[in-house]
């Protein structure tokens, strides 16, 4: 028995991710884009990963990926996409313009009790929802890329949210494996991206003033602190490298502080290091007609990582009650 029915506007990998989750739960799902080759291509892919997920038994959920791909439904009409939905989930590109334009229509068609729902990664919510008259019904639920791999979704209010849609999207979200972040007001970029472009920013300028090739700062990520950051945030990294948080700022924060104020300003990525940082990427990716293959590669290792991450939570939970 269907849960009830989300609708996905948008059939690009978010859309896909959320699709993929929500069905992961037992609700039907509409999917909506503007040509039906989209949806049919996004239903695909989703077929595909559901048994790839199978395989590894990772798949979330008690439903076999044939009664989960059986909750999706596929629509050109952006009417029957939301109609008789609970939850609207907005995933169309990353433009403010595109975003009030679709809501502006679905504001029209849902009903007040409706929630509103967008994946944006750095607009605000008061900027997408500002004239609807369901603007009390809107929330930002940006989830990390690729979705179904990385659970950390970012959940944020505009001041205007009433206070039960944020219940419910945070309850939805826990309910379908992610694990939902809350902001108390928002901010331009959110959490998640002012951290990534942070460390974007100052990777970049090394790369420009020629310290460190590009290759040598993704080593220095995805082998060294990444390492650490799959299983603990910044914070617990200090505290265990320590003897706490107290003896850490003792011994380091002198440091920390002298080299902040050697980092230099913003500045546009453009120009001949971009293109040097995008050839490097070439080289270690592939090209760019073929990004999707190398997708997969990083899907199947997050996949992995998932897994482990399942196994040493189980066994650390089962170590606990001895």
């Amino acid at each position: 028995m269907s849960k009830g029915k989300i609708g996905v506007i948008g059939s690009g990998l978010i859309g896909r991710s959320y699709t993929m989750l929500f069905i992961s739960a037992g609700y039907n799902v509409t999917l909506f884009d503007i040509l039906a080759e989209q949806t049919h291509a996004a239903k695909k892919d989703i077929w595909d990963q559901l048994k790839a997920l199978e395989k590894q038994n990772l798949l979330r959920g008690t439903l076999t990926p044939e009664k989960q791909f059986e909750l999706i439904a596929t629509t050109e009409s952006l009417e029957e996409c939301v109609r008789g939905a609970f939850f609207v989930q907005e995933c169309v590109p990353e433009r403010l313009e595109i975003k009030r334009n679709v809501w502006a229509k679905v504001d029209k068609m849902v009903d007040p009790s409706v929630i509103m729902s967008s994946s944006t990664s750095a607009l605000l919510p008061s900027a997408i929802s500002e004239g609807l008259a369901n603007k009390n019904r809107f929330i930002v639920s940006h989830p990390t890329n690729p979705p179904f791999y990385a659970p950390a979704t970012e959940v944020v209010p505009a001041s205007w949210t009433d206070e039960d849609v944020k219940e419910k999207t945070i309850a939805l979200l826990k309910e379908v494996g992610q694990i939902p972040v809350v902001l108390n007001r928002e901010i331009k970029g959110f959490v998640l991206n002012r951290i990534q472009y942070a460390i974007m920013g100052e990777c970049y300028r090394l790369i420009r003033d020629g310290i460190v090739s590009p290759e040598d700062v993704d080593t220095i990520m995805s082998q060294g602190l990444g390492m650490r950051y799959a299983f603990m945030g910044p914070w617990e990294t200090a505290y265990l490298n320590a003897t706490g948080m107290m003896h850490y700022g003792e011994a380091y924060s002198d440091m920390i502080f002298n080299i902040q104020q050697d980092f230099g300003p913003p500045e546009r990525m453009e120009g001949p290091t971009l293109e040097y940082i995008n050839e490097s990427m070439r080289k270690l990716a592939g090209p760019e007609e073929d990004i999707q293959e190398r997708r997969r590669w990083r899907d199947r290792r997050l996949t992995a990582l998932a897994k482990l991450k399942k196994d040493m939570d189980k066994a650390d939970a089962e170590d606990s009650k001895q």
